[in-house]
């Protein structure tokens, strides 16, 4: 960045400074001799001064040299000897004045024997530099001292330079006052950098260290700041090529004329270009190296503005290749572009490329790069080619999660998983459960990608043994699985899932004809489907927006006949952010099963209430319809049967600092026999929660209890698991 001219004036070391007209002027000898003529010795020059002695005399005073020139130097004392001829000695001299030509110096003493030692060699010198810190001597007490700041307030910049201050950084203690001194010359530059980066490019500043009043060992070192005139921008122009369309680079260079010459602004508006047009088909583009030329003699303080740019080519899309420890082919690597060969190049499109292939977990790292390739397309633009470059990753992966709910108990989960055991990303997933009352193991096949992108399809093989209040029961199931999902690296605003689910149970059932639980069996085949609709602004701990979720299933249960039904469910949740610590979160849900008596579906297809995905404070499935009870033990335990509907509301206030968090909450909400759910009944929850945020969502800690209570409920309820309750 050009400088304006300094007015300062700087005075040169060594140099004389001008004489006025009236100074007294050096005086000098002149030597007024006949040409051609040689005064005597006793002659003196033609103006009365001191005789001049005779060449020969002069020559033959001088000691004789012994042709070594590492022999020790003649003594001073042995140099002062008069000479042979000359005239008297001179006293010895009463003023400062130079003595006149000719005469002989005085005798400096008697001979001494460190002035006749010969020098030592010059190798024998320590050359290392002097130390030019400051050091503190640990026998010398700290002084202490008080930092002031004066001009820097109107210019908001008072933060920003303590934030920076070698003073501060000091925190009032120095080893002496040269430290503070040289710590406060220290922010004088920063003080005028400070000003100069807002365009006040004359401005100056000044440190003083002084001693407080009547407080010995303390110092006050105050900095004050003069800014000095504000500097604009008095034109703009950018070198550059032609561009499509015309105004792209002056539109996207957010500066105008006026302006304050402000370096943050000028960085920001350069770097708006060098983003905007890779997104506008310029993906090589270079910002150079800007010049601003200061006109400080004009009445206004201005700077001309001169930027250049070098754009490369407007290109498009081209192929896509690959290099390095290939995990996927160009055939499959063709599935990911969210874009077609031909359109205009736009690295936000690139950028979506690379994400998506990260998502997979294949890749160790994976790059993408434009590549020129000199082809013209069709519109006159550039073909690029995208360079993938792969380096593959471990595709194993072993999990685990546990968590403990009263009613529900301690639940287990380990998996593990080949993600590309079947190229192209065909995975194989084993999983087993061990809890207090579930146990069971899976297999799924997954493959991911197929066909189009994020498009996953799925079979899933699984058997359980599920024992719970509400029933008992051996559950195997095969299930065809479609979907389009999010994950926690790609969150989607629109996800869905349809498929084809087989299911056979043996189950106990309560047996209203015969007022007993019995045992018995099911096989049900169903079509589920989802819709989810998100736009809240995180998978695992939203802080802000919505959610809409629709389950559809239309089944048929074939127990002695055929009984077709459909099974809905319809949630809706909502985070709205108080402030950055502080959110609340709220739950709608409702479901319910039309087409079929209760009766005649299986247990574990029924809806229940309760839990810590449900209403907190009650046991799991233990809100909603009971067994009658038994005349035999009226006070017996009884166990819930489900219903076909059911309904929900829950809000939380979700308050976080640092990695921790408080969620009090309070839950409703009741499942009904008939096939819609009501609002009467319903049973209130209340409670506490603690959070650990990590990084891949939150451990959760909820400790609840009924509010209207029924005999049997139990007093508190703990849910402990990994993510938000919804």
């Amino acid at each position: 960045m050009a400088s304006a001219p300094a007015t300062a004036q700087l005075s040169q070391p060594g140099v004389a400074p001008a004489r006025g007209p009236d100074a007294p002027k050096p005086s000098t000898i002149p030597a007024q001799v006949e040409p051609g003529t040689v005064p005597s010795a006793d002659q003196g020059d033609p103006n009365g001064n001191a005789p001049i002695v005779p060449e020969a005399e002069f020559d033959a005073a001088l000691p004789p040299l012994s042709g070594d020139i590492n022999a020790p130097l003649e003594a001073i004392g042995r140099m002062t000897a008069p000479v042979t001829g000359a005239a008297s000695p001179l006293p010895a001299p009463t003023t400062n004045q130079p003595v006149a030509t000719g005469d002989t110096l005085p005798p400096v003493g008697p001979e001494d024997p460190e002035l006749a030692r010969p020098l030592p060699p010059i190798g024998s010198f320590d050359t290392t530099p002097l130390e030019t810190a400051v050091v503190a001597n640990p026998d010398t007490p700290e002084v202490r001292y008080e930092t002031t700041l004066n001009g820097l307030d109107k210019l908001e910049l008072a933060d920003e330079f303590k934030s920076l201050s070698a003073l501060n950084e000091g925190d009032g203690k120095a080893a002496n006052t040269a430290q503070i001194s040289a710590r406060a010359r220290e922010d004088e530059a920063l003080a005028v950098r400070l000003m100069q980066s807002l365009g006040y490019y004359d401005a100056t500043a000044l440190s003083t260290v002084e001693s407080v009043p009547n407080t010995p060992g303390r110092f006050r070192a105050v900095i004050t700041a003069s800014p000095g005139r504000l500097y604009t921008l008095s034109s703009i122009k950018i070198l550059a090529d032609p561009v499509v369309p015309e105004d792209l680079l002056t539109r996207n260079l957010p500066l105008k004329v006026g302006d304050p010459i402000e370096a943050a602004r000028i960085q920001g508006a350069e770097a708006n270009v060098s983003l905007v047009l890779p997104q506008q088909g310029y993906p090589f583009v270079k910002v150079g190296e800007r010049d601003i030329l200061l006109e400080d003699q004009a009445p206004q303080a201005t700077g001309a503005y001169t930027l250049p740019v070098d754009t490369g080519p407007r290109s498009s899309f081209g192929k896509l290749t690959t290099t390095g420890d290939t995990v996927f082919g160009v055939d499959h690597l063709n599935v990911f572009p969210r874009f077609r060969e031909g359109q205009l190049y736009d690295n936000r499109l690139t950028d979506d490329l690379r994400d998506a292939l990260v998502a997979t977990g294949l890749f160790n790292s994976v790059a993408v790069e434009p590549q020129r390739t000199g082809r013209t397309g069709p519109d006159g633009t550039e073909e690029v080619d995208l360079l993938v470059r792969q380096s593959k990753g471990p595709a194993r992966t072993l999990a685990g999660t546990a968590g403990y709910s009263t009613g529900q108990g301690t639940r287990l989960e380990g998996s593990w998983q080949h993600r590309n055991l079947f190229p192209d990303e065909g995975a194989l997933i084993g999983t087993v459960v061990a809890g207090t009352q579930e146990q069971g193991a899976g297999a799924t096949f997954r493959r991911s990608n197929a066909g189009r992108r994020d498009r996953t399809f799925s079979i899933i093989a699984n058997a359980s043994h599920q024992n719970y209040d509400a029933y008992e029961a051996f559950i195997g199931t095969l299930a065809f699985r479609w979907s389009y999902d999010s994950t926690p690296i790609w969150q989607k605003k629109f996800t869905y899932s349809y498929g084809v689910e087989l299911t056979g149970t043996n189950e106990d059932v309560y047996d209203f004809d015969l007022n007993r639980r019995r045992r018995g069996t099911f096989g049900i085949a169903a079509l589920p489907g989802q819709v989810v609709f998100d736009q809240s602004d995180n998978l695992l701990n939203p802080t802000r927006g919505y959610r809409l979720k629709l389950n559809l299933s239309p089944e048929t249960s074939v127990r002695g006949g055929v009984r077709p039904y459909v099974r809905t469910m319809v949630e809706g949740t909502y985070y709205y952010p108080v402030s950055s610590s502080l959110v609340i979160a709220g739950r709608v849900r409702a479901g319910s099963i039309q087409g079929i008596d209760r009766d005649d579906l299986a247990p574990s297809r029924r809806y229940y209430g309760g839990g810590g995905g449900s209403v907190r404070g009650y046991g799991f499935q233990r809100l909603g319809p009971f067994e009658p009870v038994n005349p035999a033990d009226p006070e017996a335990r009884r166990n819930p049967v489900g219903g076909r509907s059911l309904n929900e509301f829950a809000v939380e206030a979700r308050y976080r600092f640092g990695n921790f968090g408080i969620v009090p909450f309070i839950d409703a909400g009741n499942s009904y026999e008939d096939s819609l759910p009501t609002f009467s009944a319903l049973k209130f929850g209340a409670g506490i929660g603690g959070r650990f945020y990590t990084n891949f969502g939150p451990f959760r800690i909820d400790v609840a209890t009924p509010l209207n209570p029924r005999p049997g409920d139990g007093k508190v309820a703990l849910y402990i698991s990994i993510g938000q309750a919804f």
